[in-house]
């Protein structure tokens, strides 16, 4: 029992309205800034010196440089985003040896061993590693060197639409 608990509860170990306490440590003062030199808090009130920061309402923007051209623009814009491309969770053979020889390799099996960390992206195998028994591989997409070794151990490979 804590010790607030105890210091609650009477002598058959009931708790009493009068005396409830909250638990040592539980409450803080609030810092009262602007109320004299001698509390530390004084004058400034921890605002530091004058100036805008010092001010009410007085915050500088994120990426603001006090007027010098930012960083931000500064550098040139590079690239493209394409908005029509298709992003894959990849897997490679090696992590698929994993499975027992036979075994069918589908996106829910592979998340089921924590092997995807996104489900709702589509699957691609790709051919990193070595697999030295036949799986049935359902993935959207498989690359060649993928597809060349799973079908030399024996397995093969199915294309979900």
């Amino acid at each position: 029992m804590s010790e607030a608990k105890k210091a609650a509860s009477g002598p058959a170990g009931e708790l009493a309205a009068h005396r409830l306490a909250p638990a040592p440590g539980a409450k803080k003062r609030n810092k009262r800034v602007g109320r004299g030199v001698g509390s530390g808090h004084g004058k400034t009130s921890c605002r530091g010196g004058k100036g805008q920061t010092a001010r009410s309402g007085g915050s500088i923007a994120p990426g603001f440089e006090g007027g010098q051209m930012p960083l931000q623009r500064r550098l040139p814009k590079r690239g493209f985003h394409n908005p029509f491309r298709t992003a894959y969770e990849v897997v490679n053979v090696g992590q698929l040896a994993a499975f027992d020889a036979g075994a069918e390799v589908t996106p829910e099996a592979l998340q089921g061993r924590r092997l995807l960390r996104r489900g709702r992206l589509l699957l691609k195998v790709l051919g990193d590693g070595t697999l030295s028994h036949g799986l049935t591989v359902r993935a959207h997409a498989v690359s060649a060197a993928a597809r060349q070794k799973i079908e030399a151990a024996g397995g093969r490979v199915e294309i979900i639409a």
